[in-house]
């Protein structure tokens, strides 16, 4: 099958993009000449700095290599094409993903294992995995399964369509008050029984999240993640001797990770169960971490790691300030369409007066306070040393949680450490 989009063009469409310019090829961007803190393009823009993201590909494939981990970074973090080039090319194994949609995305990109992190229940999306792995008999494909009723509705799919069409499944383990998941042993073994009596399905393993579980806090989160995966491990054990697994030859996987606590897990994902195991890690916002929520966590787990440093933020908002209405509030262009704030609101990390070659420091007392669809109060002391922003001066923005501020921007491109365009990614948003 296809492997890729035809080449794209970035034209007047795609916010941030200079409206009056020619469409380009997005191989093209890079060869512009463009350099924002010159005022080439106008702001709000998001930004990749390459170097970091460069970074943050090495660092991921050390970590698991040193584990024997296998990677499949959770896709629907950037939803972009070439980041998951990146991230396949610096070694990851598969893809995870949380639609069929979002499968189908990542199939016709090139990523031939795929796990969909979550619940496939509506025939629609069930026709949908059917013809993908028709279409690609190289294709491997698994989905979360966390209840009888689910399982049921997969074999009246088959029925339904009189095929003998079977999925590989993971019977997922949950957390009481969170997300999807059996809660407790009794109930999942019963699940995974009746999974491998289903015409329907295969049981390929077991899948758990534990990010819920994070406080960056190691006298709660040490115990509660091994605790679930104690489950885990308990859980595959007394399956194994069921015989309920059917991996069709492959290793048994085992798959955890969310972002702020996946050393915990990666240390339990290979127990020695006496059969093949693949320790999957699905981690998707390490490629670009974060300057606020992740960055909090990171730091924990590199004190348990005894590292200095781990991941490195790679995702900016450029804005601009537009207004400086009164002593002590300056608005800047750029809210909550171009940014995330779903967990922290931005973070000012720089200033720089258009022309200038270089960033200085944004001063700590600068402070966002409030989000509008276009604007950011940027609040600060009137009374500080520093000189006050001025109208028309560039304001670089941290972010905190990088999924909500990658479905803001049909593209985003990459810059180097002086804000250079280099290149640039897209999304499929």
């Amino acid at each position: 099958m296809a492997r890729y989009d035809p080449p794209m063009l970035i034209d007047h469409d795609f916010k941030g993009f200079p409206p009056l310019h020619p469409p380009l090829p997005l191989s093209a961007i890079g060869a512009q000449g463009w350099q924002l803190l010159r005022g080439d393009l106008a702001l709000p823009l998001a930004v990749l700095r390459e170097d970091a993201l460069r970074h943050n590909l090495a660092w991921m494939r050390d970590f698991c290599d040193a584990r024997g981990l296998s990677l499949a970074p959770h896709g629907k973090t950037s939803l972009s094409p070439e980041l998951w080039a990146m991230q396949r090319e610096a070694g990851a194994w598969g893809m995870s993903v949380a639609t069929a949609w979002q499968a189908g995305q990542a199939a016709r990109h090139g990523m031939s294992n795929i796990i969909i992190a979550n619940q496939v229940v509506q025939a629609a999306e069930l026709d949908t995995l059917a013809g993908l792995l028709n279409r690609d008999a190289a294709l491997r494909l698994w989905f979360l399964v966390d209840s009888l009723a689910q399982v049921e509705r997969v074999e009246a799919w088959q029925l339904t369509r009189g095929t003998g069409q079977r999925f590989d499944v993971l019977l997922e383990l949950g957390l009481s008050g969170q997300r999807t998941g059996t809660r407790d042993h009794d109930e999942a073994l019963a699940l995974g029984r009746r999974i491998a009596a289903s015409p329907a399905l295969r049981l390929a393993g077991l899948e758990c999240y534990e990010g819920a579980l994070a406080t960056c806090n190691d006298a709660a989160d040490v115990p509660a993640v091994n605790a679930l995966m104690d489950r885990v491990d308990a859980l595959a054990r007394v399956l194994l001797a069921a015989q309920a697994f059917d991996t069709d030859g492959a290793p048994l996987i085992l798959s955890a990770g969310g972002s702020s606590v996946f050393d915990l897990v990666a240390a339990r994902l290979q127990p020695d169960l006496g059969v093949p195991v693949r320790g999957v890690l699905r981690s998707g916002c390490y490629l670009t971490h974060d300057h606020l929520h992740y960055h909090r966590h990171l730091q924990c787990m590199g004190l348990r790691l005894r590292q200095a440093a781990t991941l490195r933020p790679a995702l900016e908002v450029l804005t601009a300030v537009q207004s400086v209405p009164e002593p002590g509030l300056a608005l800047l262009g750029g809210g909550k369409r171009d940014m995330s704030f779903d967990m922290d609101l931005p973070l000012p990390l720089w200033r720089a007066r258009v022309g200038d070659a270089v960033t200085t420091d944004a001063p700590a007392h600068w402070q966002i306070s409030r989000l509008n669809d276009q604007h950011a109060y940027l609040r600060f002391d009137a009374h500080a040393a520093e000189a006050p922003p001025r109208v028309g001066e560039l304001v670089g923005l941290g972010i905190s949680h990088p999924c909500t501020t990658f479905d803001k921007w049909r593209w985003l491109p990459l810059v180097d450490r002086s804000y250079r365009v280099t290149g640039a990614v897209t999304t499929r948003f």
